[in-house]
Formats: C-alpha cells, structure tokens, sequence
C-alpha cells in the first residue's frame, strides 16, 4: 500500500476536504488529516481525440499526457483506420496496451469518411460487429456522414443497431446540423457532438438530447464561443482537443482548458465535473473519482492547477514535468504505394470561365467558396500570390498509377514555396499547396520518399518529418517530434502564411464531410450538395 496526503477534492459530493489516501491499484481507505500543501483530484479525461493528429504513437502520446494530468482518453482511430482497416485499430489497442495510460478506443463508423475518395481500407459492417465485440473498444466512433443517417443508409444504420446491441454508445459528428435533420440524426441514439462552432448550435444541440464536447485543438479551436454554455449545462458538457500536434501537446492538454475555464470565471467544481467526471461517466469507463474502492486514478495539483504527480491504477506516470513511463519504440506499419511525380503532373490547362475556389478559415474545419477569374500563364492556370490564390492538389497513395487532382485555395498566404502532408482527413493522401508547380512537386516527392511525413520547401531549402506509421505518426521520442515539427512549422510560417496551424489546416482541406467546398483525390467536392464540380465555371 502506498499513501498520499493532502486536500482531496470530491467532485461527486462538491466537497473538499484534508486527507490521506492509501491506495494499492485501487483506493483501499480515505483517512481525514490535516490539511495538505496540494490538492488530490481525479485524472483529466479527453473526451474525444485522434491520437494519430500528435503524430506519436499511442505508448510515447502516453508519455506527454500524463505529464499534463491526463490519465484517459476516449480515442477515436479512424486516422489508421482509413489507411490500414481493422488491422490499424486492433495496432493502436496494442501499442497503447503497453503504457499505463487509459486508452478507449472507439470503432470507426465511416472508413473511408465518404464514398467521394479514395482511403485504405474499409471497414464495412462485418468489421464494425467484429471490432465491438472487443472489450477494449467502448463506442462506436464519431458518425461523420450524417447525410447516410438522416437518409436512412442501410449500412450506416446496420452500423449503429450492432452497437446497439453490444450496449455500447454512438458518437456523433454533425457541424452545423439543425431543425428536422437534427432531431432525425439524434433519434439513432448518436449521444455526443463536437463540432458544435456557437452557442446558439450547442443549445440547441443540448436541447435535443445530445452531450456537447468543447473542442479545443491545434486547429479546431471552439473554446471561446462555447464555454459560456458551461455554467448551465456543465452536467452535460465535456472537454476534448480532437487533432492536437505535437508542439501543442508538449505545451499541455486538458489541464490549460481547465485554467482557462477558471479564468472564465465558472465555479471550480463545473470545470472538474467536465474535464474528469461527465466522459466517465458518459462512456462507462473504469476511471476512478476517488472514492473507496476505485482504481488509483488521480493526480496532484497545486493551487493554480500545476500538475505535480499523475497516478494510473495505482502508479506514478509522472512527476513534476517528467514521464516516468519508460520509453519504447513502436513497431512500424503503413500502406504506401504512390511513386515518384513529375513537374508536369501539376499543370492545369486554362480553359474558358472563372475558377471555383476553396477558401480556408484559420481555427476552423469548414471552408468557404469563391468564384474568380484564374491567373494565366503559358496556357497554363497558376497560382496568383497578389490575390493569395494557390494551387493545391491531392495526390492518391494508395494507387500508383492515379493522377493527382488539382484545385485552388485562398487564405493560406503562402509568397513562396509549398507544404505537403500525408496527414489528410480521412483518407491521407498525399495533399500540397504551393505556388509553382517546381515547388510543389518537391514537397509532395520528399513525402513519397518518406513513405509519409509532412515537408516544406523554398528556394534551395527543404525540411520534412518522417511519419513512417501508417504515414501519420512518428517512431521517435515527443519531444524529438515536437522540435522537429516547430522547426518545420516555423519554415512554413516564414513563406508567408499567417495561419496558425498551416499543417493541421491543410490536412482538413481533403475532408469531404465538412462544408462547404473540397478536394479530395478524386476532384473538387461541394460538400452542400455531396456532388462533384468542375475546376471552371461560367
């Protein structure tokens, strides 16, 4: 047995109070004391993420976020799924088995996200019953084609009657979604949403039953507009970073939305009850809150909130800014197939009319649409920095003999130079934007020679991370990872880009559920009308 004294903080009897816990893997007795120096509270849980988007592996992701006071996660892995099936996730069950960390992995309702491109794998219904029927998976993941639902698909809904039967929970995904359509969507039983964008989505999401996760990632950033609903409805909200990079999570998790949070001014105890108690209770997960008899999940905290000491099942993850989780390296699994591209793979042939436009938004996943006369040259459509339209192209993986498809963007601000990632949701393909074709089939080929990774390239320079899991996560250590990834963030910034995250914007710029205009490997995607447009339009 083992024994740590000071103020413990019972969130479910909104009671705090001086004592010693004595504790094995589970809490075999509270014992009133005087009272302590810190604060003895339950574990932060992130209620919904991709641990793929911190481009580590889930053992070394474990290693960061217990730093931060993070002892669960509800992990949705679609990301590997998209690219290796069943196989994927049953690897990030194991990897992350490793590691004390509480993984709850989910089983990915749309691999691919959408029949408009080209992903992988699929997992179709036999594959959802058999991943369910695990113990280690909880729910089934984030239901993002929420037109399949509203128009009574009969393999989404076969979807969600197996986990149904298996008791288990849906999870839902449905930006902007209202009125009729909503309540059709609710009445699945899909229980959660995290692409709530304002308030005004989020009460009324509420109001039809649903719990709201406020999102808080590298990209997505939904925390301001929503935490206003928490003083009210704190009982069913939670909190959750969805796609978190690597620089972002060396710099905390869960643990800043509850300073920020607090420094919004709502009560301690509704910020506790979000971040540590409603995702336990919501998904039914073999957390501890403290009490007799639960496992020995908790942390210490000082009173601003610094994590001291995180504890998983008894053990001591982290201590003062440090893992104690030994370090492994992952084994590596992917599937890439694309080969080498030429310059001339890239040129688009002007034809008459103007050119429809995605137009990025920095913080969010949904895009606009603009229609503009192109920039010509030698026959040729090209990107026009004036106007701050670039080329952008999406590039297929998975078969070597596709071409790449070519669109226009604005809002990435890039003068010179390109990026390219093989992260892009869902299906992660290769996708690139850049001004000059030179430029960009550079970036995309340091990819392909990678066999996954993310690159810039200007002038005489490059840089690229390796990402040689699955095309999405890397075999060295989080803070190698997030150096590196602040190093070629930095490069990206310094062509001229004022995007916050230009990476994480770039891969959701593929993302064929989210409105309102994409590119897949496929072609230009209006999201509104789930129908492929031309590039031109009179």
């Amino acid at each position: 047995m083992k024994e740590v004294t000071g103020n413990i903080v019972d969130i479910l009897n909104d009671e705090i109070y001086p004592a010693t816990l004595v504790f094995g893997n589970k809490i075999e007795s509270i014992k009133r004391a005087r009272a302590g120096r810190y604060y003895i509270i339950p574990g932060f849980v992130d209620a919904h993420i991709h641990i793929e988007s911190s481009m580590l592996t889930p053992a070394e992701f474990a290693r960061i976020a217990t730093v931060h006071g993070t002892i669960a996660v509800v992990a949705d892995p679609h990301e590997i799924a998209n690219v290796l099936g069943v196989p994927g996730v049953k690897y990030m069950i194991e990897d992350g088995g490793t590691v004390p960390l509480k993984f709850y992995f989910g089983a990915p309702s749309c691999v691919p996200a959408s029949p408009f491109e080209t992903a992988g794998s699929t997992i179709n219904s036999a594959g959802i019953e058999e991943l369910l029927r695990m113990d280690e998976i909880k729910y089934l993941g984030e239901v993002m084609n929420f037109h399949a639902v509203i128009n009574n698909d009969p393999d989404m809904l076969r979807k969600i009657h197996i986990a149904t039967r298996y008791g288990k929970l849906v999870d839902g995904h449905a930006p902007g979604l209202g009125g009729a359509a909503l309540r059709e969507y609710v009445r699945h039983g899909i229980s959660t949403d995290h692409e709530c964008q304002t308030r005004a989505e989020a009460l009324e999401k509420l109001s039809s039953g649903m719990k709201i996760q406020i999102r808080e990632g590298s990209a997505a950033k939904n925390f301001d507009d929503l935490i206003g609903i928490a003083d009210e409805h704190y009982r069913d909200c939670m909190f959750c970073t969805d796609d978190l990079h690597p620089h972002d999570l060396i710099k905390g998790h869960i643990n800043l939305l509850v300073k920020r949070a607090l420094d919004c001014g709502i009560d301690m105890m509704k910020v506790l009850r979000i971040a540590c108690v409603n995702p336990v209770m919501h998904y039914r997960l073999d957390v501890g809150l403290l009490h007799p008899g639960d496992y020995a999940d908790f942390i210490v905290v000082d009173r601003d909130f610094n994590v001291k000491k995180t504890f998983i099942n008894g053990i001591m993850a982290a201590e003062d800014g440090m893992p104690l989780i030994p370090r492994r390296r992952s084994t590596v699994v992917n599937r890439f197939e694309a080969r080498e591209r030429e310059v001339t793979d890239f040129r688009v042939d002007h034809a008459p009319g103007r050119i429809n436009v995605i137009v990025a938004f920095d913080g969010q996943l949904v895009t606009g649409r603009q229609l503009v006369a192109p920039k010509e040259a030698g026959g040729c459509v090209v990107s026009d920095t004036d106007r701050d339209i670039l080329k952008l192209a999406v590039i297929n993986r998975y078969d070597a003999e596709a071409e790449p498809a070519i669109g226009f963007v604005t809002n990435f601000g890039l003068k010179k130079g390109a990026i390219a990632s093989s992260i892009a949701h869902d299906s992660h393909n290769i996708i690139a934007v850049g001004v000059n074709d030179t430029d960009l089939c550079k970036a995309v080929n340091l990819i392909i020679k990678h066999h996954g990774g993310i690159s810039v390239v200007a002038d005489d320079r490059e840089m690229c991370l390796p990402l040689p899991v699955a095309g999405l996560m890397s075999t060295d250590d989080y803070a190698s990872v997030a150096m590196r990834y602040r190093e070629i963030d930095a490069m990206a910034k310094s062509l001229g880009t004022s995007l916050s995250a230009p990476f994480m914007t770039l891969s959701f710029m593929a993302l064929t559920v989210i409105p309102e205009l994409k590119l897949s490997d496929k072609g230009l995607f209006d999201v509104n009308t789930a129908q492929f447009i031309n590039l031109f339009s009179n």
